[in-house]
């Protein structure tokens, strides 16, 4: 597995001024130019109709749509960029680099800073060609956008590793999904102030689920919020934790992609985004620092949520 950075500028024009989820988080990072296709056409594999005018009507006036998710003139244009260069990631097994990101997008509504859901729509699109696929989504908000979307679908599952309590205020062990899709939403509810420890074997604790699974294929929701420097969450964990996610990736599944959500200090972001492709890669670990040891306090109450998560998937999977 080779898995490369695609890296469109538009999505630099997607101006927010001052807003965490700004320009400043990739310009100047050094990832090759590249232009991709627009992803206007599949919009509609997730999103209402009204949704899509909404969003264009609201990037031409370059008005807010929500109090969190403001747009420019170049904003439209930008995120169909983001959702070119996610179907591209995913054709050739590549990581999106690219903004607005989308996993807290439904299908009527956006949400968190997110457009379009660009991980939701490259899903949808691969489970209407047939192919199981597996959505891991390590941002540290959980994707309520892409949850939605999948909720009562056994075709997709939904696997997310965040903090919780947090924003979308959703995301704890009993949410497992609806109807047919019973089983196949799985949170992982990290208590703030986990470290790498507890990020990493929440992982592993949950990866037979993934596994029984049997995905085609995993499109990875790579969000970098969980770093210890990131400023909108309270968790600890360090490049130690994406450069090994990278690697349990790689060598448990044959066709992974990736697209770009959340990481909102510059520096911690491309020295974490480096970690993740390296491990991908299988290049050694070279962003040095220690990894970050939880208090027991987190380990008591993250090994309570486990016991409960067990619980809630039970009637399905088996951990």
């Amino acid at each position: 597995m080779r898995m490369r950075p695609i890296f469109d500028p538009v999505c630099l024009q997607h101006d927010t001024g001052t807003h965490p989820e700004c320009a400043a988080r990739l310009a100047g990072a050094g990832f090759e130019e590249e232009t991709v296709p627009s992803g206007e056409e599949f919009l509609t594999l997730v999103h209402d109709p009204e949704h899509v005018e909404r969003v264009r009507e609201a990037c031409a006036r370059g008005v807010p749509l929500d109090p969190d998710t403001v747009t420019s003139p170049r904003s439209y244009e930008a995120a169909l960029r983001a959702v070119g260069a996610t179907l591209r990631a995913a054709g050739e097994g590549g990581f999106a680099i690219t903004r607005p990101p989308g996993h807290h997008a439904s299908a009527s509504r956006v949400s968190g800073f997110c457009l379009f859901n660009n991980i939701a729509i490259a899903a949808r699109k691969l489970a209407n060609e047939g192919k199981r696929v597996l959505i891991f989504d390590f941002d540290g908000h959980m994707g309520d956008g892409t949850a939605a979307i999948f909720d009562d679908d056994d075709q997709v599952l939904y696997w997310s590793i965040h903090q919780y309590p947090a924003f979308p205020g959703t995301g704890s062990e009993e949410q497992t999904g609806s109807g047919k899709g019973v089983g196949h939403t799985v949170n992982v509810p990290l208590p703030p102030g986990s470290g790498d420890d507890l990020f990493m074997e929440g992982i592993r604790h949950t990866l037979p689920v993934a596994r029984a699974f049997k995905p085609d294929v995993v499109a990875v929701s790579a969000g970098f919020d969980a770093h210890r420097l990131d400023p909108l969450l309270d968790l600890n964990v360090t490049e130690h934790s994406f450069h090994q996610v990278g690697r349990l990736l790689a060598d448990e599944f044959s066709e992974v992609f990736a697209t770009l959500e959340g990481g909102y200090e510059p520096r911690s972001l491309r020295s974490s985004v480096g970690a993740f492709l390296d491990g991908v890669n299988g290049r050694p670990f070279e962003s040095g620092g220690k990894s970050t040891v939880s208090d027991f306090k987190h380990h008591d109450e993250f090994g309570m949520r486990l016991c409960h998560l067990e619980e809630c998937l039970a009637p399905v999977w088996k951990l």
